[in-house]
């Protein structure tokens, strides 16, 4: 756990280091902007006309297996063709011409060396399925990999013997070839909203971890990521990076490409991204290399596995990880554990110094990642969570310790949460995590919490789950929210301190009646006082085991062994049955002793039934040890949570004296221990800060609703039977 080895003066030095780098001042950056409205219902009703011809041999939800690849090749070809016949030529003269000087030639990072187009396949149908297979495989490495890797690719080569098989490949491959995909009419924008209409399609049914990040999120994310701090992006010729960790199809690289490259031609922006299912990163990579992006820099890897982009670090992260999804335990996808653990070993070499949320949700995991990959100057990061690593876990719980790391080395500049309904396949609530590592100095020490799940436009129609879209309006005035820095019904501003606390134990003195009643007997036998010399069910549960270990069979013959001193302490107890009430344990102790005499003398085993007689009663004598200091009663625990920079003086007499007046309050953290005992943590409890409060409806009004509703009903039940 991170608090058992942090060590001050590395938080110390972080801070130097960062009050020597000059802070922006206030200028917030007008990144308003919105694609002219596309339409690319033409091609996507066209592609999905193609998608009916699989029917019978694909079932609906397979229809992607074919029409992704073809997509994808028709888009290669398209950009291709100008310079094809160049490459063809270059590949007769010279089949061992170097990949990247055939780049050149092609005017992209991939390119096409066979003879064939999608067009001339149609022309021989007796060999189409190989020619095809011979068309793919004059692709560059990095198109064969997208395409025919089974590891990491779509496989396609095994969906062309299938279309071929049921003789549905000629038609495919017509059809594809009618389609216009070319860069020069229809660019990358409007090629990322056809992509997206159909990963929409084929994602409705994805599990909720899986969500696609819809256009509208993603521009608001971008939007505010840019909306300030980011002056250094209209340089000449600047060299800008992004990284997403879970790209997916590359929204929001893509995205945040086009942002930068409206304000700024000159820019060199370079884009990162690890991806783990093989569609999306084929996808992904497909799109990056129409860009003229590097190849290399979109991986087919598990980001919790490795970070593929180790020492380099990035102006801007965007990205939208899973939810719900495990990193340990039986769920966790093979390899993931080692290796996230052996990360961890690392301390604040690796990715997770800050500590290990629950292994059943690696949402925290990606914070802390984004962050060690964040320009330690100028890093900045927009990252979508759903509402757990807000509040998940306990005072010393891994997700509490991130949250305390993250809120001392102020990281956090703002949260912002979102509608719901946004996400194509999940209605849950979510929020923008906004990191930062070049807060303005306005904003060093403090979090912006923005309530944004009021900003949004509802859709004529569904589309899966997403109902709601957050329109250019919508962008408009949650950045405007973001930007202006000003507490209003739907933003509060709030020191990091306000969300780091200390757990107090809270007790009362111990002051226990004692008494031999039946009531009391019943409830110690209830408790289990006596479990320790006898326990019936445990006796059953063993008896009835199939076979014994050695352990378990000395455990039965002890239990069988005591069972006859058992059963006198019961009889002998209810045999002295009284309504005498006793004060002080000093005073039962001699009483109770006398009774069981004649069945044990046994020191602890008398306390065990003396504590089990016992009841709290505030008229009883307080206990106190041999120094005099007061006894407390561990059954009254409680824990209070205390705010990091309230006395905690002023807070028993505000919270819990008026109500417990002898309560006394404990800080219990030993941090020197073999095993660290952690009581200050971190929770950021969104709502309660923007909670109102609705007085219920009257009883009065509520009955008369109640009334005229059963009117209503025999009113009609009279009409129905006449």
């Amino acid at each position: 756990m991170w608090s058992a080895f942090w060590d001050e003066e590395c938080v110390t030095i972080r801070k130097t280091a960062m009050e020597e780098v000059e802070m922006p001042e206030k200028k917030v950056v007008d990144v308003m902007w919105d694609d002219s409205p596309v339409d690319v219902s033409a091609e996507v009703n066209f592609i999905w006309s193609i998608a009916n011809k699989l029917r019978g041999p694909y079932r609906s939800d397979k229809y992607k297996d074919v029409i992704i690849p073809m997509t994808i090749i028709r888009r290669f070809e398209c950009a291709l063709a100008p310079t094809k016949q160049k490459v063809v030529e270059q590949f007769k003269a010279n089949p061992n011409f170097p990949a990247k000087a055939m780049y050149r030639i092609s005017g992209f990072q991939f390119y096409n060396t066979s003879e064939f187009d999608l067009a001339e396949l149609v022309n021989d149908a007796d060999h189409i399925a190989a020619n095809f297979k011979s068309y793919l495989q004059g692709f560059s490495a990095n198109v064969l990999e997208i395409l025919m890797s089974k590891e990491r690719g779509l496989n396609f080569g095994e969906e062309i013997d299938k279309m071929d098989k049921n003789n549905r490949l000629l038609s495919v491959v017509k059809a594809f070839s009618e389609l216009d995909l070319d860069p020069r009419t229809i660019d990358n924008v409007k090629m990322g909203y056809i992509f997206e209409d159909l990963i929409r399609k084929f994602s409705e049914n994805a599990e909720a971890g899986d969500h696609y990040t819809g256009r509208d999120i993603i521009k608001l994310m971008v939007n505010i990521l840019l909306a300030e701090g980011c002056d250094d992006i209209f340089d000449d010729g600047k060299v800008i990076t992004i990284l997403d960790q879970a790209c997916g199809t590359g929204g929001m690289l893509s995205t945040g490409f086009n942002f930068i490259k409206r304000y700024n031609p000159t820019a060199d922006v370079r884009l990162f991204g690890q991806e783990i299912n093989p569609e999306s990163y084929a996808m992904c990579l497909a799109e990056m290399l129409i860009k003229g992006q590097n190849a290399e820099n979109i991986c087919y890897q598990d980001t919790m596995k490795a970070d593929r982009f180790k020492g380099t670090k990035m102006r801007f992260v965007l990205e939208n990880p899973p939810f719900g999804t495990a990193w340990g335990g039986k769920d966790a996808a093979e390899g993931v554990e080692d290796a996230v653990n052996e990360e961890y070993r690392k301390g604040f070499d690796g990715r997770w110094g800050a500590g290990l949320p629950g292994s059943g949700d690696m949402q925290m995991l990606f914070l802390q990642s984004a962050i060690d990959k964040m320009d330690d100057n100028l890093g900045r990061a927009a990252i979508i969570e759903n509402g757990s690593p807000l509040s998940s876990g306990g005072v010393a719980s891994g997700e509490s310790q991130i949250r305390r790391w993250m809120l001392e080395s102020d990281l956090i500049e703002a949260i912002i949460a979102l509608p719901t309904d946004l996400f194509y396949n999940t209605g849950i609530a979510t929020y923008i995590w906004v990191l930062s590592k070049n807060k303005r100095p306005e904003r060093k020490g403090k979090i912006q919490l923005i309530d944004a799940s009021t900003f949004f436009k509802k859709l004529r129609k569904a589309l899966g789950d997403k109902k709601n879209e957050i329109s250019p309006e919508d962008r408009s005035a949650i950045t405007k929210l973001y930007a202006d820095f000003a507490e209003n019904e739907y933003c509060k501003i709030y020191p990091n301190e306000e969300f780091i606390y200390r757990e107090y134990t809270v007790m009362q003195p111990l002051q226990r009646s004692y008494a031999i009643t039946e009531e009391r007997i019943e409830t110690m036998l209830s408790k289990g006082s006596l479990s320790a010399l006898y326990d019936q069910s445990k006796v059953d549960e063993l008896e009835n085991a199939e076979e014994l270990t050695g352990k378990d069979q000395k455990k039965l013959e002890a239990y069988q062994a005591n069972k006859p001193v058992y059963d006198a302490i019961v009889a002998t107890l209810k045999a002295a049955v009284s309504e005498q009430i006793y004060n002080c344990p000093a005073e039962f102790a001699p009483v109770l002793s006398k009774a069981l005499s004649a069945v044990t003398a046994d020191k602890k085993l008398l306390e065990k039934i003396a504590d089990g007689l016992s009841v709290m009663d505030k008229n009883a004598e307080i206990q106190c040890d041999r120094k005099g200091n007061i006894i407390y009663d561990k059954e009254t625990k409680d824990t209070e949570q205390v705010k990091w920079e309230e006395n905690i003086e002023d807070y028993m007499a505000r919270e819990v004296l008026p109500h417990i007046p002898d309560a006394a309050a404990f800080f219990e953290e030993n941090l020197s221990a073999k095993k660290p005992v952690i009581k200050t943590g971190a929770e950021i409890p969104f709502t309660r800060y923007f909670y109102k409060y609705q007085p219920s409806t009257p009883s009065e009004e509520l009955e008369n609703r109640f009334k005229e509703l059963e009117l209503s009903v025999t009113e009609r039940v009279a009409k129905l039977f006449g």
